[in-house]
């Protein structure tokens, strides 16, 4: 009898909190878009992501019945980004491995492997205004900025291959502002070594310089959806986005400003870029320019003939493309790089369509295009090749 008398409130207790939910419970591994670390406080958190491309190229060159066949992996990387102490100091770590990731090195990186791609501390100063510090992608044209996880071909056009600006290492200052009821305005300006990512030993050259401002007259995109390609959120109400960039870099070393071989003597190379991109239920447009000269480009030998140039000139790369309902797009592009005649480069047009299906996004895809790829020689001559791809991507 005093077993029972024991036992019913207990029974009565367990039955009043049957119907409660337990309790809830601190979980300091979660998966958000990537597997999320955090700990109890909230003084810490990091997000893990990886990502690698497979692809298969073939090439075939009419005039020489010759053709390429190559499978290779583009991309393997892993990203980590997150905060420590405070959600103001961010910081995003990005490492690649496969051996187009690894390429490039030189004296100057001798001593580096050339895994880290981004190493960059982010601080939110206040309010929209962030300071930058470390290693990342500079403010250049749009193509190169939008992650190569998030493009509409298989890769980028000629115009990026050519004159953009890439990584480098230094301090960048971003900010953003309301224009009217919908508008934004945008300005980064950022000073970096000027010789690209990884340099090692010291700076063969000056500094490098770089300005940028975008507008968006009707306001941000649905998911930051102006920095990647394929209108996968389908804008309901048009969306436009406006970019401009100025770089000087001091005695640049390189070819290519941040990219290319060295050579043996420097010069100030001034580059300007210009893009928009625009989209609408599902079609994408984007178009962009880029313009690269110097005063003294052209470098001679000791009895006055070419040695070697620097990479100067023009190029002009659009796209347009449609994401059909099922998640296929369509796509076509159009490049054309146009180097000073001089610098003794030739003229290269490239004519590509392509067809995407996004199964996750742009975490799981794949991708095929055809190009026509046109080379003018300086005699009037003309070389054509036909390039064929098919590249699966794979984001965890």
């Amino acid at each position: 009898m005093i077993n029972r008398i024991i036992y019913l409130p207990l029974l009565i207790l367990g039955f009043s909190s049957f119907g409660q939910e337990a309790p809830q419970t601190f979980s300091p591994i979660s998966i958000d878009n990537g597997v999320v670390f955090r700990d109890a406080d909230g003084n810490y958190e990091m997000k893990f992501k990886g990502r690698f491309q497979s692809l298969f190229l073939y090439s075939f060159t009419p005039e020489t019945n010759s053709s390429t066949t190559s499978f290779l992996t583009r991309r393997a990387r892993l990203k980590f980004d997150g905060f420590v102490h405070d959600p103001r100091f961010v910081y995003k770590v990005e490492l690649g491995f496969s051996n187009r990731d690894l390429s490039g090195a030189s004296e100057f990186t001798s001593s580096s492997p050339r895994v880290i791609l981004d190493a960059v501390v982010k601080w939110n100063a206040a309010g929209n205004f962030w300071v930058w510090f470390g290693q990342t992608k500079l403010p250049g044209n749009r193509e190169r900025v939008v992650s190569s996880q998030a493009l509409t071909f298989v890769d980028r056009s000629l115009l990026n291959a050519r004159f953009n600006i890439d990584r480098d290492i230094g301090v960048q200052f971003r900010n953003k502002s309301k224009v009217g009821s919908e508008g934004e305005i945008r300005e980064i300006f950022s000073i970096s070594m000027g010789e690209g990512r990884n340099i090692t030993v010291g700076n063969k050259g000056g500094l490098d310089y770089t300005f940028r401002l975008e507008y968006l007259p009707f306001g941000p995109f649905g998911k930051k959806g102006d920095y990647f390609y394929a209108d996968l959120v389908r804008e309901a109400d048009l969306k436009m986005a406006f970019g401009f960039t100025f770089d000087y870099n001091v005695d640049a070393i390189r070819e290519r400003a941040q990219l290319g071989s060295y050579l043996s003597r420097g010069t100030d190379l001034r580059t300007i870029f210009a893009d928009v991109i625009m989209k609408y239920r599902g079609t994408t447009f984007t178009a962009e320019y880029a313009h690269r000269t110097s005063d003294d480009y052209i470098i001679y030998d000791e009895n006055g003939d070419f040695l070697e140039s620097f990479y100067t000139g023009q190029a002009v790369y659009s796209h347009l493309a449609y994401l059909f309902k099922n998640n296929i797009e369509l796509a076509g592009r159009y490049s054309v790089v146009l180097p000073f005649e001089d610098t003794m480069n030739q003229d290269i047009a490239e004519y590509t369509i392509g067809l995407s299906k996004y199964i996750k996004g742009h975490y799981l895809k794949i991708q095929g295009d055809l190009a026509w790829h046109e080379e003018m020689h300086t005699e009037g001559a003309y070389e054509g090749w036909w390039v064929g791809r098919i590249q699966v991507e794979m984001g965890f």
